[in-house]
């Protein structure tokens, strides 16, 4: 036991009345029933209330508006263009063709006939009216989907590396991580009550076992990764379990605590961490983990600055060392030293691949996870004609990309003149800044958003593209991210390049991440434009093709460059 004395004045074990008004809230909802069942049944207003709008995350549901049209609506005195962004729980991003249909059925009908692939490996379904959440949710039950915990102060969409190579070991791990999100969402029945109408029953017992009534201080984002791809980014992480095979297959993972991306401009108190590898567990012990892990966080974290919330800032606050001893307490076992790996890449692989077993998987490049039908390039329409036909199934990639997967080798002709027939057979034809790129949905939905990401990224690479081509680096993989605000759902701090939103137009431009996500970027230039994002990488790429060392990527390059320039 520690005998480490911990200041504990703001977490769960303080009276409500002493923490932050998203405590009460949650406490006083009723095991997140709240009144969102009557809200629903208001027609005069698009939205719904504060409280069921905060609620409504923990069953998956954003309340948004149509940005480009709200100074307009408000100088016409008319409430703003209210829908609702609905995210699926995904785990893995494994998805039958089956359920890709459904998907696609409910986005005609429903989302604006769009789909958003994200960076946490599932679908988001924009611009759907209030109407029409409950059918779409409803939808997606008949093919075993649901919108669970895919928002809100409880552990999020549980990510596994996508591309399965290694069929047997990538189909383990996708697997564990569907048991473990299973395992951790929440227990009520409000969302059977809410969403599929089913009566609510009397019951002695507790609603929430692990949770409790106020759930957990913030968002916890947990993720498998198969060395030696990072696709996910495992150091991002509040968990991630890094995979450890043998002869046998998964023999267990070495455990990360305490990744994050968000952080909140001009305060130095929030920023982005890597998770610390704390050792390694035998697979058996994957859920005890878990439970610990997930329990530490609950029972310590900041309830009263929701802006010091997340686990790794607990983590910071309280010391590492006494946050692994009351994860081994509570795991009931000591973490075993941790076990060698290596990870090189944190990209997706395109075009076409053959894994293990003899079967073809397929790389589809999707341009910051839109599915639409666009000039020349059918994506949504091209998809539902393959999903049609597939044996095998479609992995969503924590890079917004996805795969066709299990693909037999006689089956493989017609998903390629499907792919040709529809202007999908050149995924792997782009250039590598393009296929190394994230954006997040940013303006017109986000409620967050500052700056555009998803809108204006393309462009801006089709000018960093020249640059490159000048500079003899059109085929150079650079990681390249935008964020339309801080809080970094693009993951941008890990990456070479990173932009995040100040203002319209405006952007912190940061260099130097870790190809493979080992490294935090640092801020370069803050609040600036296009014409000056250009001049900077332009200096700075052509001093990579110059300088560099044989090998050396753009990110160490520009990070050795750097801490020179500031020695001297």
């Amino acid at each position: 036991m520690t005998t480490q004395t911990i200041d504990r004045s703001t977490d769960l074990s303080q009276a409500l009345d002493k923490l932050g008004p998203d405590e009460t809230l949650k406490y006083n909802s009723d095991y997140l029933r709240g009144h969102i069942a009557s809200d629903l049944l208001d027609r005069i207003t698009g939205g719904v209330t504060f409280a069921s709008n905060k609620l409504m995350k923990f069953h998956g549901i954003y309340q948004q508006d149509d940005r480009d049209i709200r100074d307009e609506r408000r100088r016409q005195k008319l409430e703003p263009a209210l829908t609702f962004m609905v995210r699926v729980r995904l785990p893995g991003g494994v998805c039958t063709p089956e359920q890709w249909l459904k998907i696609d059925k409910l986005a005609q009908a429903h989302g604006g006939n769009t789909i958003r692939l994200t960076t946490r490996q599932t679908f988001q379904f924009h611009w759907i009216v209030k109407e029409d959440i409950k059918p779409t949710i409803e939808g997606l039950h008949d093919v075993l989907l649901d919108t669970i915990a895919a928002c809100g102060d409880d552990s999020r969409g549980v990510m596994a590396t996508a591309d399965p190579a290694d069929s047997d070991i990538h189909a383990e791990v996708a697997e564990l991580s569907k048991q473990l999100s299973d395992h951790i969402i929440p227990k009520t029945r409000a969302y059977h009550e809410i969403w599929y109408g089913e009566e609510r029953v009397a019951t002695s017992e507790n609603e929430e076992p692990f949770y409790g009534k106020q759930y957990l201080p913030r968002k916890f984002k947990i993720g498998f990764v198969v060395p030696p791809s990072n696709d996910i980014d495992v150091y991002t992480q509040d968990l991630g379990f890094i995979a450890v095979t043998g002869p046998n297959g998964v023999e267990g993972f070495n455990v990360t605590i305490g990744g994050g991306m968000g952080r909140t401009d001009n305060e130095p108190k929030t920023y982005p961490r890597l998770a610390d590898v704390v050792g390694f567990i035998p697979k058996d012990r994957l859920l005890a983990c878990a439970d610990a892990v997930m329990g530490v966080q609950r029972d310590y974290g900041n309830r009263v600055v929701r802006a010091r919330a997340r686990f790794k800032y607990t983590i910071d606050d309280k010391g590492l060392d006494f946050i692994k001893s009351e994860i081994e307490q509570r795991m009931g076992a000591p973490f075993e030293p941790a076990r060698p790996f290596e990870l090189t890449t944190n990209g997706d692989g395109f075009g076409w691949r053959q894994t293990d077993r003899g079967m073809w998987n397929y790389g589809l490049f999707i341009a910051n996870g839109r599915v639409s039908d666009l000039p020349g390039r059918d994506i949504m329409t091209g998809l539902r004609e393959i999903a049609k036909v597939l044996s095998g199934n479609l992995r969503l990639t924590p890079n917004q990309n996805l795969i066709i997967a299990g693909v037999a080798p006689e089956d493989k002709p017609q998903i390629e003149a499907l792919l040709a027939k529809h202007g999908l057979a050149e995924s792997d034809k782009t250039s590598s800044l393009r296929l190394n790129s994230i954006a997040c949905v940013a303006l017109p939905t986000c409620p967050l958003a500052m700056a555009e990401a998803e809108r204006y990224l393309p462009d801006l690479i089709t000018k960093i593209e020249a640059i490159l081509e000048q500079n003899g680096l059109a085929q150079e993989p650079i990681t390249i991210r935008m964020s339309g605000c801080p809080n970094g759902c693009s993951r941008p701090y890990v990456s070479e390049i990173a932009l995040t939103g100040r203002a319209p137009s405006k952007y912190n431009l940061y260099l130097g991440g870790g190809f493979h996500g080992e490294r935090l970027n640092s801020l370069y230039a803050e609040n600036i434009g296009e014409e000056r994002i250009l001049e900077i990488l332009s200096e700075k790429l052509s001093a990579y093709a110059n300088e560099r060392a044989p090998g050396e990527r753009f990110g160490d390059f520009v990070t050795r460059t750097i801490d020179r320039e500031r020695a001297a």
